[in-house]
């Protein structure tokens, strides 16, 4: 069984008042330890029946109120997203003995916001976008391959058409909880609860 040794006790007095702030030093700190993706993050999501489902999916924007990421629309989580515009994610940083989850509302980023994020991709990855048909079956490997090879002869040196069954979401988080690493399973957990108030939240210590 392991032990979390890396980090001091967690505090409440060392948090900041912000939590989307503490989440950016966080994030930092797995960007600079060297982690493969430190953005990945496991977003669940449950469907019109009440079935849940869980994907690991890339943070590709953080604003101040709101973490961005980017799906087909005819996907599996999309169809859950629109039947239930409610997720949770979860990020997991195992050399850094950290983990955070974030729970909230989720809504569709405009098309001009997704179509602005679309033209900063790479041209392969905006030809991805416009080839998979997520989430659907495909007979085989070669059918997908094929198809995008079409799709890079169509628009070779020319412009992607910007696929509008494609975009971004935003999730707005109402609860977001620190989790840190402690010896003997008592780890820290330091939840923020949105407040009344705009702006505000509040923090909470919850046993392990």
């Amino acid at each position: 069984m392991p032990q979390y040794t890396r980090n001091p006790p967690l505090r409440k007095a060392g948090m900041a008042a912000d939590p989307m702030a503490q989440f950016r030093l966080w994030l930092d700190a797995a960007h600079e330890i060297g982690m493969i993706e430190p953005t990945a993050m496991t977003l669940a999501t449950v469907d019109a029946d009440g079935r849940p489902s869980a994907r690991v999916v890339l943070l590709k924007g953080l604003e101040a109120d709101g973490l961005l990421f980017y799906t087909n629309f005819e996907s599996r989580k999309a169809r859950a997203l629109a039947a239930n515009p409610f997720a949770a994610a979860t990020f997991w940083w195992d050399r850094l003995e950290r983990s955070v989850r974030f729970e909230g509302g989720i809504e569709q980023l405009t098309p001009a916001e997704s179509e602005a994020y679309f033209r900063t991709r790479p041209v392969g990855s905006q030809i991805g976008a416009v080839t998979s048909r997520q989430s659907q079956v495909v007979d085989s490997r070669e059918t997908l391959d094929a198809r995008l090879a079409d799709n890079e002869r169509q628009f070779a040196g020319g412009v992607v058409p910007f696929p509008t069954y494609w975009g971004g979401y935003r999730l707005t988080p109402t609860v977001i909880e620190f989790w840190q690493g402690r010896d003997n399973r008592l780890h820290d957990r330091l939840v923020y609860r949105r407040g009344e108030a705009a702006g505000a939240w509040n923090l909470v210590r919850l046993e392990p």
